[in-house]
């Protein structure tokens, strides 16, 4: 009734600007505080929300328990009481704030805005995962190709923050993504990398030259086809994302990329053939990479499956280089034949899906290792008609750090 008739004494207030929160909180079994935030507005009460009180202690914001400049917990966890309670509520509902005393006489403040971004309720933490944390990928068939693979002019990307952010996002959800009018000199990969935060160095060091080589110490130096494939796979910790700029592009029939999303195959794999998916996940395979760079010999094993999952059943990388698989394979007998029948399937699947298409100088491809496989179609390299790439690595620990930086600064999540 009072706001109806401040209403009607100042036509100018709209309902929103008189709608009052009322904060509300309980404890709950003893070990749970509840928070509800009720609006006396149109919009009505918000869903109650539900902490356990151990994770509240953990999370106070106090000085004492956190270190604001460096957004770090500093509670002295060798002395924590795993059965700590709250004992007292308080509530402030116009600085909208809950105060807690705890059964170790400490006292803890939270703001609202703050519980609400960290709610338990799964709407809020599918939010934060698919919207903050990593975006969710989306697979897709070799044909689909065209209607997946976003393009973006190199120019907006390395002065615009917006451009910067979609390039990574499309990078993210689809695993490829492309720039186009870049210029046609060897510090492109570095710039563009360092955009992002810095390269990724590897035995063949940080940027590499792609174009046929006499006496190449690596497979891709060479003018034949080269096999779909991951690259590095012998490494434990994978290079993540490949940049590849065309700065000279044969003139040749061939040359052309081929780039198949591994995580459709997989996913195909584990509908239309189970067991071979069952194979290919737990089978562990030797890959290794012998040689010599910039006179410094090496010697790089790593044992792991094609299809490599996490805890949840989810891809985490996809292992796949026949150059690179050892001729030890550390199995027991009975697993040899399986194995090999399964993996031809694995990359029959995989071929019969690559997308082919011819990057021009002046383009920068750009696309997950982790997931896709990438090989290249044979052509003729003479001295007149040559192709000649300049290739990078980022990782993922970087980009998406970057991302995250980005959409709190363009403001489409808040932390």
């Amino acid at each position: 009734m009072w706001a109806q008739s401040l209403r009607r004494a100042l036509p100018g207030v709209t309902t929103a600007l008189v709608a009052v929160r009322r904060l509300s909180a309980r404890i709950v079994a003893g070990t749970h505080i509840e928070v509800k935030s009720q609006s006396q507005s149109q919009s009505g009460a918000s869903p109650a929300l539900t902490f356990p009180g151990i994770w509240l202690r953990d999370n106070c914001r106090c000085p004492a328990c956190f270190h604001d400049s460096s957004q770090s917990r500093r509670l002295d966890w060798d002395h924590f009481d795993t059965s700590v309670r709250p004992v007292s509520l308080r509530v402030d509902s116009d600085k909208e704030r809950v105060q807690v005393r705890w059964s170790d006489d400490h006292e803890s403040t939270y703001d609202m805005d703050w519980l609400r971004r960290h709610s338990f309720d799964a709407e809020s933490q599918t939010a934060y995962l698919n919207d903050f944390y990593r975006p969710p990928t989306s697979h897709w068939a070799g044909a689909q190709f065209e209607e997946i693979a976003r393009r973006f002019e190199y120019d907006q990307v390395m002065a615009e923050d917006a451009a910067l952010h979609q390039w990574l996002q499309a990078l993210a959800v689809y695993g490829v993504a492309l720039l186009n009018g870049a210029p046609l000199d060897e510090g492109v990969v570095r710039r563009l990398a360092e955009r992002v935060g810095f390269i990724r160095r590897t035995t063949y060091g940080e940027e590499f030259i792609v174009q046929a080589k006499p006496g190449a110490q690596n497979y891709a130096y060479l003018s034949l086809p080269l096999p779909l494939h991951t690259d590095l796979p012998y490494y434990e910790y994978k290079p993540s994302v490949n940049i590849l700029h065309c700065v000279v592009q044969t003139k040749s029939q061939g040359g052309s990329n081929l780039l198949v999303d591994a995580f459709h195959i997989a996913d195909r794999l584990r509908d239309e053939h189970p067991s071979d998916f069952a194979i290919l996940s737990r089978t562990s395979v030797d890959w290794n990479d012998i040689g010599s760079e910039d006179g410094r010999e090496f010697h790089n094993i790593w044992r792991a499956p094609v299809i490599c999952l996490n805890t949840a059943g989810e891809y985490r990388r996809i292992n796949h280089s026949v150059p690179q698989r050892d001729s030890h394979f550390n199995v027991p007998l009975d697993q040899v034949i399986p194995w090999y029948e399964s993996y031809a399937r694995f990359v029959k699947m995989a071929r019969a899906d690559a997308h082919s298409f011819k990057t021009q100088p002046g383009d920068v491809l750009t696309f997950n290792n982790l997931r896709l496989l990438h090989g290249r179609t044979g052509y003729d390299d003479t001295e007149n008609n040559s192709r000649y790439i300049v290739g990078a690595y980022l990782d993922w620990d970087i980009i998406y750090s970057r991302l995250r930086v980005l959409k709190k600064r363009l403001g489409s999540v808040s932390k």
